[in-house]
């Protein structure tokens, strides 16, 4: 039971953070995402888990205004890369997810971050069914962004028409997070067939999910994307 409630309270620290992100990119200000680590241990430890979960579209205001987070707010996000580091058996996307808080870091606060930029394998994608790549690319979406280039975003663009069969997939299965995650990725790559619609596709994900700040969150980093109006 204690588990139970203490994943629940995980989820709605998530949801919160994802709010406070979506807040800032419709406002165009720099809001706060990652709120201040909290006197309390356990709401610390709250936050933390979920700035981790979220990743790096926690800073994602901050990387697309090209702005400076508040310092409270990067000390979060720093504490939360180092308390949470990748297990040795752990899952390429949680690897891959990590990598990305670390390149974040790396571009919003050099000075406090040491060691190679190595991307970890991506071998895992090569060959992947059309399901598996736009499920893997939709928890990996905080990659998704205009002019970065990795090796799961190189995966991406050379299978535009399966992640565009993906996105559909997902929309028939009334699965919005995944939708939006794909559809973010769609907004970056050549050769998405017309006849996709994305941009109706994003209206309906965002009418159906929209109540979910994750679903929000990434549709809106699909229309920034698209429009660049960020970048």
């Amino acid at each position: 039971m204690k588990q139970s409630g203490t994943s629940s309270l995980l989820q709605d620290a998530v949801q919160d953070l994802a709010s406070g992100v979506v807040s800032a990119l419709r406002s165009g200000d720099h809001a706060r995402a990652a709120a201040p680590v909290a006197v309390d241990p356990e709401a610390e430890g709250l936050a933390l888990a979920a700035v981790r979960v979220l990743g790096a579209d926690a800073l994602l205001p901050s990387i697309l205004q090209r702005t400076p987070p508040p310092p409270d707010e990067l000390a979060v996000f720093r504490k939360a890369v180092e308390t949470y580091p990748p297990g040795a058996h752990a899952a390429p996307t949680v690897v891959w997810s990590h990598w990305a808080m670390l390149r974040t870091l790396r571009r919003l606060d050099p000075g406090h971050i040491d060691g190679p930029d190595e991307e970890p394998d991506a071998a895992w994608l090569e060959g992947a069914t059309w399901q598996l790549l736009t499920h893997q690319l939709a928890v990996l979406a905080a990659l998704a962004l205009p002019g970065e280039d990795s090796a799961v975003a190189r995966a991406a663009v050379h299978r535009p028409v399966d992640v565009a069969r993906g996105f559909v997939r997902a929309v028939r299965r009334r699965d919005w997070r995944q939708a939006a995650g794909a559809g973010r990725w769609l907004t970056l790559l050549d050769g998405v067939p017309r006849t996709l619609g994305l941009e109706n596709g994003l209206d309906f994900v965002e009418l159906m999910g929209g109540q979910d700040p994750l679903v929000a969150l990434q549709v809106k980093a699909a229309r920034l994307t698209r429009t660049g109006a960020f970048v």
